[in-house]
């Protein structure tokens, strides 16, 4: 019992820091809008988004076949699919790879069992394409990681951040990418929360990395903390992207979801630009109506792991409870 509760104990220490870590302020309320819904069926479970400008492109999570699906970025509606032949795993990311091109991660790994991971280079347009893409094999130094993020440098290079309720690892992949081998990434930094997405923000110089229902702003690549702010209400969040034009956009599993495009707060916007100024945290108004699901964030921290923390709170108490309980009786 005692082993039990020093358990739980520990879980809830592992999630409380990133709960409380900053200080809040009011963002404006235009902050967010809902730009379009993803109305073709295929696409029920939005894993991963990448801007292009002329175009935005989605693939769904684990399970579906190897495509990419090449969106209209005002509508919404689907104007082209590629087809890449290749088998996969568990898709879960995309980062763009040039102007008809992205990166396509099938970097899932639940179970954390994969000797080493997959990214695929393919062509996108608003056409039907069948292509054969560059494929490239990555491997942590550690051993195997769970990850749901992929993001590109400027100069293309790529990163990915590992998912846990402690935080994420950054890792960057060789400048050159090699078909014929094995690519061992390098750990460079950590990031907080449950990091299901990321993206390189215009400029370069920041990178926006996204939990469930918060976003976090961190200077780059040194991923110094700048601020953070609540996303709306998603039944899973799951994508981020940036356009060329900055425009920042996020989607969320399940068929017909919405997709928002999301201003930085004032107060992350003035940091970035002054690093020495304290770091900001805001909450743009959730734009969902009545009855979509989701959790509200009252902008208090990172709500993807408050609903950790109280759970885990509970478990404890009554551990605690039950341990009381059983020595009276024994004592008894």
């Amino acid at each position: 019992m005692i082993r039990w509760l020093l358990l739980v104990a520990g879980l809830i220490g592992s999630v409380a820091v990133p709960v409380t870590a900053a200080a809040t302020t009011t963002a404006d309320e235009e902050g967010a809008r809902r730009v379009f819904e993803l109305r073709d069926d295929r696409i029920h479970e939005s894993s991963g988004l990448v801007d292009l400008g002329a175009v935005m492109a989605t693939v769904n999570d684990s399970g579906d076949s190897s495509r990419v699906f090449v969106l209209d970025p005002e509508s919404g509606e689907t104007v082209g699919v590629t087809d890449f032949d290749t088998e996969v795993a568990d898709v879960e990311a995309l980062a763009p790879a040039g102007p008809r091109e992205v990166f396509v991660g099938d970097i899932g790994d639940n179970d954390r069992e994969r000797e080493d991971v997959t990214v695929h280079r393919v062509e996108v347009g608003p056409q039907q394409l069948d292509v054969e893409p560059a494929s490239f094999r990555l491997a942590y130094p550690d051993g195997p990681h769970d990850a749901e993020s992929l993001f590109a440098d400027r100069a293309g290079r790529l990163h990915l951040i590992t998912k846990s309720f402690g935080g994420g690892t950054v890792y960057r992949a060789p400048k050159r990418l090699q078909p014929s081998r094995v690519n061992v990434l390098e750990p460079v930094g950590r990031v907080s929360g449950y990091v299901t997405d990321a993206a390189l923000l215009r400029g370069g110089r920041h990178v926006v990395v996204r939990s469930l229902q918060q976003a976090k702003v961190y200077t780059f690549p040194d991923l110094t903390l700048v601020g953070s702010f609540a996303l709306p209400r998603q039944r899973q969040g799951e994508g981020i992207s940036v356009g060329p034009d900055g425009r920042i956009r996020i989607s969320t599993e399940g068929a017909g979801t919405p997709v928002h495009e999301v201003a930085l707060p004032d107060a992350v916007a003035r940091t970035m630009r002054n690093p020495q100024a304290p770091t900001a945290s805001a909450s743009p108004a959730a734009v969902d109506p009545p009855g979509d699901a989701g959790v509200e964030d009252d902008g208090e921290g990172d709500q993807d792991t408050t609903w950790l923390a109280w759970l885990t709170a509970g478990v404890l108490a009554a551990v605690a409870l039950g341990l009381v309980v059983a020595t009276r009786r024994k004592s008894g």
